[in-house]
């Protein structure tokens, strides 16, 4: 019998509930449709790195999500075959502003806005306000998932060493 105990995550201090099914370490990952910067669909499936960091922000337009996917887009110069994937609410538009506004151009900013693909399919959807919670999923080549972060408090930054360690560990298995 499934846990009918709902999962939460908090936002300045205030208990969200999450929408969708979890993802945890050993899933495969479910295939998602997002937007692309260009307003073409994306799908996980059309990724080619052996190794893919899907982030997931509530909107780039806020502090700590700017910092975290500034942060992914310098360490991702130095990750050979690994794609960043930065998901959020946000419009295409607004992604495509906000990366030529901070210079990303080594994450790629998909917008889940349509259907909520995959905030739903990764249980990351903050029910009550229709954003992402920041969640970090490693996936290796296979795509099963090796690594999860739900930071708890939505408004702090991930623990960026342990992402790290993740990705390492998943080149490490490809």
């Amino acid at each position: 019998m499934p846990d009918s105990t709902p999962r939460r995550v908090t936002m300045f201090g205030n208990p969200m509930d999450l929408a969708g099914q979890e993802v945890r370490v050993g899933d495969q990952a479910p295939d998602f449709t997002a937007v692309g910067n260009d307003l073409k669909p994306v799908r996980l499936s059309d990724l080619r790195a052996k190794v893919v960091v899907l982030s997931a922000v509530p909107s780039l337009d806020t502090s700590v999500c700017d910092l975290e996917t500034r942060r992914f887009n310098q360490e991702s110069a130095k990750l050979g075959d690994v794609q960043i994937v930065t998901l959020s609410m946000d419009l295409p538009f607004a992604q495509k502003r906000w990366c030529g506004q901070a210079g990303v151009t080594n994450v790629l900013t998909l917008s889940d806005h349509r259907d909520a693909s995959f905030g739903l399919g990764y249980g990351v959807l903050l029910k009550d306000l229709r954003l992402l919670a920041r969640c970090l999923f490693v996936l290796d080549e296979g795509r099963r998932v090796t690594y999860v972060q739900q930071v708890h408090e939505v408004t702090h930054e991930p623990d960026y060493n342990a992402v790290l360690a993740a990705i390492d560990a998943a080149r490490g298995q490809t």
